[in-house]
């Protein structure tokens, strides 16, 4: 997959896709259906399949002091985007100059000028330019003008109703990580560089990788059972794990992050890209009276966690 940053710098290579627009947070599967929509656009005029998003979320953009929502960064993304058969991925940087075009203007200079897309497809909600001025129909009667195909897609609706990023961050924060795969059609997953931590897991019998969420919808706190995919290095791979997400309130501390135990498993991950899979939340946070008692925490939360994974 081809990653393009600059609508205002495209190689001819580049141009032409049938793309799916939108934010695209979490890649559910609401996205998936729009995404195949423009695949299969592609495939009757013999273009790639491509997908128009923009880093930072135009949200971020705009309230940089409010609370993290994301579900996946923008290399989290790419990863997911990539594992469906995205061809080109337009990641526009979203920034002044971007978000102060009229719908009319980025119709113009971006789609049809600089990208030269020559079919698009959005959601029904979709809206674009300054101010979200603009709306699906909007871009329909822009494609005429221009000369590019736009299908409208109907939202996605799911077992328990419309699927959106809002109902599966509510999944998340309410420890229900099935839930939110259901609507993903995928496990929810945080990926990242392992970091440095303060080495209490290795002198406790269970090193762990830690990760930072910085940036990301924080999940239920507490212990989870979950997946472990080592993206690089020696140790690239697929693993079964553990995983702390939270505060640490045994040791007093109240920075997020994300510490993953991974089973069977001998190495230094420092340093290595991870991906952790999240499949069931086991039990909150809690502030044991002594190590001896977060050992035994410690053993019960593995052996549940094995036994879930082993089901799978």
């Amino acid at each position: 997959m081809r990653i393009i940053r600059d609508y205002t710098y495209v190689t001819p290579d580049d141009r032409g896709a049938s793309a799916a627009i939108g934010n695209f947070d979490g890649v559910h599967i609401g996205h998936r259906a729009v995404i195949d929509i423009a695949r299969k656009a592609g495939d009757t005029i013999g273009a790639p399949c491509g997908v128009l998003t923009f880093d930072p979320h135009p949200r971020e953009y705009f309230a940089p002091q409010a609370d993290p929502f994301r579900l996946m960064g923008p290399a989290a993304k790419a990863t997911q985007l990539a594992k469906i058969g995205v061809d080109r991925l337009y990641q526009l940087n979203f920034n002044t100059a971007l978000a102060a075009l009229t719908p009319q203007e980025f119709a113009t200079r971006v789609i049809h000028e600089s990208l030269g897309l020559r079919h698009v497809v959005v959601g029904a909600d979709f809206c674009f330019g300054k101010e979200r001025a603009g709306k699906a129909a909007d871009l329909q009667a822009f494609g005429e003008e221009l000369g590019f195909g736009v299908t409208i897609a109907e939202l996605i609706e799911g077992a328990q109703g419309q699927v959106s990023s809002t109902r599966i961050r509510q999944a998340l924060s309410e420890g229900e990580p099935r839930h939110a795969a259901d609507m993903l059609g995928h496990w929810h997953r945080i990926e990242g560089i392992v970091i440095g931590g303060e080495q209490r897991g290795r002198e406790l019998g269970y090193p762990t990788a830690n990760m930072s969420i910085d940036g990301l919808h924080p999940p239920k706190f507490g212990v989870y059972a979950v997946l472990v995919e080592v993206q690089d290095g020696p140790h690239k791979g697929k693993y079964h794990g553990v995983a702390s997400m939270g505060v640490r309130p045994m040791f007093g501390e109240n920075r997020a992050n994300l510490e993953t135990f991974v089973f069977d498993f001998s190495g230094d991950l420092y340093g290595s890209t991870l991906s952790i899979a999240l499949v069931d939340y086991l039990r909150p946070e809690l502030k044991f009276d002594g190590l001896d008692a977060l050992i035994v925490q410690m053993d019960a939360d593995s052996a549940k966690s094995r036994e879930i994974l082993a089901a799978l």
